[in-house]
């Protein structure tokens, strides 16, 4: 079947919800006929049976591919899978759990959370769920999550294998709303600077991001590093919010226009939890959407400096189309615009396929490791900032003001590889199952654990002596080349597993180029600033 007749198919479900103006009240008509048409004959008359339904979906999926990379369709089951890291909560019991060897671990119970309150640990076994075996069976982690979820208020019954403890324990969990935090880490970075790091704009992140910087106020943050690597964005309005916690009132945060959509114009309001004080924001080729918002508005009104590479460029706007089915598209309606006017959405006009390949290209070309690679821009692209009237650039994506070279040194084809087939996670998770108690008592806080533990070629050698029984070849080369990497990704992941996400970051950040410049920047606020955030 052709793609112009599947394509027919659900033209009439869009121009349904799309509400056509007055204007294209025929063309509407005529369409809604074609379609019918084409629909009732291929259903009465086709030689063998069809599926009408399998049709549709197959027209939905062809028509989108030849419109813009970020009109999607989902599925019904997609569709409620999206909505949770964005809602900003689950239903299930808490826990942080990894499987393996057919064994369900317990990483970590979550603050509050149904699990913690029945007495769960980390380092606690899954034995069985409602009765049923689960260890040995080969489970995956979404059969575990099958089990786990499940409504507020419901129960599940899990027989638990605790270390030192003999026979199973039993606890009957009551499901309950489990929350999604989009703040991975907030630290103090110097004596006078806070660190924050989001991994995405979901419904609590402003609210996160509020109570984050007012603790650190209260330790002494006068600075902040705000960590936008790797978000991929979420919701508008959070964007929205977040960056009017950096500007003051009436100052235009970003604008939407599209062909059949009216510019629509979004402000900073009277009162932010960070107007005042020396700002940076990091970002990278993994910063998108939301992210781009808050970085764009925060470079184009001059409020702080925008350290790292050049942002991925996804700036168009989705409308939820919801269908009869429960599924549903997101059409892209309109534009993002930064307050000077610059597009954030970098080009696609060459089709999907060599827009999925635009990250390779930037690595192909060299801009991810020199930032005289990336060619010059022609007039039409270059844009003032509201205050200081300096040059920023357009095209796609927010390109920094201190540009990062992305090290690629200390990888591998090994280390890649030990990452890949989650060796590393293994290796950890049996580390601190065998270790728990004795690391615990040794560093009773993680101050002492970050100023004290050190990752030795004992260890190594057990991540190499497992790697190798996952049939990854020693590589002494790769391995030499990695070795201070590993042992970096090895005590913070410990780290993790004994506190938090934001004791992970806190050790890696160390040894992170772009955190330390970052830093360094902050603590010579006046020269970097005479360089990087005033007019030439």
């Amino acid at each position: 079947m052709s793609k112009i007749i599947r394509s027919l198919f659900v033209l009439p479900f869009i121009l349904v919800l799309l509400m056509p103006k007055t204007g294209q009240s025929q063309l509407f008509n005529e369409d809604m006929y074609k379609f019918g048409k084409a629909l009732h004959f291929i259903s009465s008359y086709y030689i063998d049976s069809v599926n009408r339904s399998d049709l549709v979906e197959k027209a939905v999926k062809e028509m989108i591919a030849d419109l813009d990379p970020h009109t999607t369709y989902l599925t019904k089951e997609e569709v409620q899978e999206m909505s949770e890291p964005l809602e900003g909560n689950f239903e299930g019991i808490g826990i942080q759990f990894n499987v393996l060897k057919d064994t369900i671990y317990v990483i970590s119970t979550i603050s509050g959370g149904p699990s913690e309150k029945v007495g769960l640990k980390a380092g606690d076994r899954i034995v069985r769920i409602n009765g049923e075996t689960v260890a040995g069976i080969d489970i995956t982690t979404s059969g575990v999550r099958d089990r786990l979820l499940g409504e507020k208020g419901s129960k599940v019954n899990v027989s638990i294998k605790r270390p030192g403890v003999d026979g199973l324990l039993e606890f009957t969990i009551k499901r309950d709303k489990i929350p999604i935090h989009s703040r991975d880490a907030a630290y103090m970075a110097d004596t006078d600077i806070g660190y924050i790091k989001l991994n995405r704009f979901a419904q609590t992140t402003n609210e996160e991001f509020s109570q984050a910087v007012g603790d650190l106020k209260g330790q002494g943050a006068e600075s902040f590093i705000l960590d936008l690597r790797d978000n991929g964005g979420g919701y508008l309005e959070q964007a929205i919010q977040l960056a009017d916690e950096f500007l003051d009132d009436r100052k235009l945060i970003v604008y939407t226009e599209g062909l059949k959509v009216k510019r629509e114009e979004n402000f900073a309001s009277e009162e932010g939890v960070f107007e005042k004080g020396n700002l940076i924001i990091l970002i990278d080729e993994g910063s998108a959407s939301a992210s781009e918002i808050v970085a764009g508005a925060v470079q184009d009104w001059d409020r702080g400096m925008i350290i790292g590479r050049r942002s991925f460029g996804k700036g168009l706007v989705q409308r939820p189309v919801s269908l009869p089915d429960g599924s549903m598209i997101r059409l892209t309606v309109a534009r993002y615009h930064t307050p000077t006017g610059r597009v954030i959405q970098k080009p696609y006009n060459n089709g999907r396929k060599e827009y999925r390949r635009d990250i390779l290209r930037r690595f192909d070309r060299g801009e991810m490791t020199s930032a005289d690679s990336i060619k010059s821009f022609p007039d039409s692209l270059k844009y003032s900032t509201k205050q200081e009237g300096r040059v920023v650039f357009g095209g796609g994506g927010i390109m920094p003001d201190v540009f990062i070279p992305l090290d690629t040194t200390s990888y591998s084809d090994y280390f890649n590889e030990i990452i890949r087939l989650g060796v590393l996670n293994s290796y950890i998770l049996q580390y601190i199952d065998e270790n728990r108690t004795q690391l615990t008592q040794t560093y009773p806080d993680f101050q002492d654990y970050k100023n004290r533990f050190e990752v030795d070629d004992q260890m190594l050698n057990g991540l190499i002596s497992m790697a190798e029984s996952e049939d990854i070849e020693p590589d002494e080369k790769g391995l030499e080349n990695s070795k201070q990497e590993l042992k970096l990704q090895i005590k913070a992941l410990i780290a993790r597993d004994l506190w938090d996400m934001s004791e992970y970051f806190h050790i890696v950040n160390q040894k992170d180029p772009g955190y330390q410049k970052a830093v360094e920047a902050l603590n010579n606020w006046e020269t970097y600033s005479k360089k990087y955030l005033e007019k030439k």
